[in-house]
């Protein structure tokens, strides 16, 4: 498990030690300076099916610099060992168009992730990556509820999520695919998944 409220060191805005993986897991928020990273990550083949982002660099610099500059959510880099690999997208799902699919309050975030390198891939990462990311959105006092929707196609990912105190719901029919609604109860997560 990770260790009891997480820290903060700089650069990152969230850091933990997980002692199942014993590795220190870490978030910064992403910059211009990892557009080439992020474009590559995104290219992986185990990454298209599911972002379906291979616009060419200097399309995809524009998208990044909007996500960037979008009030509505913070795009994270996430580390193992101070390594990056990992990239996240926390929102408010209010302001976004997930809100048109289930009951929003103002307070509830949204998650969106991917691993980059295949490296990392099958080693028992996701799991702790999104346990503490899932911690850091708790920190915001006021947020009971946590939302994502995961292809319905990922499997793989929707037992990860289950694992980190995600309740499938529904699936939905989005603009870009055919998603799982799933959602993390504050109370739910602290009682077995942080216990």
């Amino acid at each position: 498990m990770t260790g009891p409220g997480g820290i903060v060191a700089a650069p990152y805005d969230f850091q933990t030690h997980d002692e199942e993986i014993d590795r220190t897991v870490s978030f910064r928020r992403a910059e211009m300076d990892d557009l080439g990273m992020l474009h590559a990550w995104l290219n992986e083949d185990h990454v298209l099916p599911y972002w379906q982002l291979d616009d060419p660099l200097p399309e995809f610099r524009d998208a990044l610099a909007e996500k960037l500059a979008d009030d509505h959510m913070t795009p994270y880099v996430g580390h193992l060992d101070h390594v990056p690999m990992s990239y996240w997208e926390c929102y408010w799902a209010a302001d976004d168009p997930i809100a048109d699919y289930y009951d929003a309050d103002p307070t509830d975030q949204g998650i969106h992730l991917l691993i980059g390198p295949p490296e990392y891939l099958g080693q028992g990462y996701a799991e702790p990556l999104l346990r503490a990311v899932t911690e850091m959105q708790f920190r915001h006092g006021e947020t009971d509820r946590i939302v994502t929707e995961p292809d319905v196609r990922n499997e793989i990912v929707h037992h990860v999520f289950e694992q980190c105190g995600f309740e499938p719901q529904r699936e939905i029919e989005t603009d870009e695919k055919t998603a799982l609604l799933m959602v993390c109860e504050r109370e739910r997560f602290e009682r077995e998944v942080m216990e």
